[in-house]
């Protein structure tokens, strides 16, 4: 075989060994690209566009109440009050985009603590651990919300730890089924033979193996979280007025979806191109994190 052909050879594995790495299948998921480009703009909109616009979310003009889009220097028009939907729009959005980051990072916290101690220890403790995530996922999500939300204060903490409170379950059943399987690998069953304290070899030797499906997770997480947010909201039992957010927006404008049916389109509009574009970026990643792709 001549020098040439061995270069070629070579050439194209190095290339193939290129592609399948994670981020070059990340790139060629356009769905997930265009889904983290769309949450990114969403998300620099909404921290700095309130900070360019003539208008805050809270002046009230009475004389150009109901305003529809595209109408003098109110781009998306007003509201029943006259306030700028654009403005609002914006602020919603940071208030709801928070609130499903934060609701996120709670439940990721508590789902991969419950399920990296299940399926760590297993016997008593796994089991005990389990069952109990299995109850609560008895439940419907919507109705243990507004259970809970009936015993606290409708702030934005209160709504985060409610809804962080109802989506950790499904994370701890992934990672217990994740760690039960890895603690059976050479590196653990070495490391526990060494003498190795527990809490190191979960957190610095299990943990890391499994932060494909975590990643994934919680992207999924975040669309949930926004989804969550916006239903309780919308029937009151979320962020409370005069704060605003996607869902009490949707709320506020079901009385007038004849007469300004704008003031409902824009918000659904924002709810829909935010949970579409987490889950493309989901998808995404789960094809770009799944091992059993690479030779794809």
């Amino acid at each position: 075989m001549s020098t040439s052909t061995l270069a070629a050879e070579g050439v194209a594995v190095g290339q193939t060994g290129k592609a399948t790495r994670p981020h070059s299948r990340a790139r060629r998921h356009r769905l997930a690209v265009l889904g983290g480009i769309v949450l990114l703009v969403l998300t620099l909109a909404c921290a700095f566009g309130p900070l360019v616009l003539p208008y805050d979310d809270q002046y009230i003009d009475l004389r150009n109440r109901f305003a529809p889009p595209l109408s003098g220097l109110h781009v998306l028009g007003t509201d029943q009050m006259g306030r700028d939907m654009l403005a609002r729009l914006l602020m919603a959005g940071r208030i709801s985009l928070t609130v499903g980051l934060a609701a996120m990072a709670v439940s990721m916290a508590i789902g991969v603590t419950v399920g990296l101690v299940a399926g760590y220890y297993q016997g008593v403790v796994g089991a005990v651990l389990m069952r109990f995530v299995d109850a609560a996922l008895c439940f419907p999500t919507i109705f243990l919300l507004l259970a809970l939300s009936a015993f606290v204060e409708p702030d934005v903490g209160a709504v985060i730890l409610l809804i962080a409170c109802t989506t950790w379950m499904e994370v701890a059943r992934i990672v217990e089924a994740q760690i039960k399987s890895l603690r059976q690998r050479d590196y653990a069953v070495a490391a526990q033979a060494l003498g190795v304290r527990d809490s190191r070899i979960m957190y610095h030797e299990l943990l890391p193996n499994a932060v494909a499906p975590i990643v994934v997770s919680a992207t999924l997480n975040v669309a949930h979280a926004i989804l969550a947010e916006s239903y309780i909201s919308f029937l009151g039992y979320g962020i409370q007025p005069p704060t605003p957010s996607w869902g009490n927006m949707l709320d506020n404008a079901q009385t007038y979806l004849t007469s300004a049916p704008w003031l409902a389109i824009l918000p659904g509009a924002a709810i829909t191109l935010a949970v579409t574009s987490c889950n493309f970026l989901g998808d995404g990643l789960r094809d770009a994190l799944d091992p059993r792709s690479r030779g794809q």
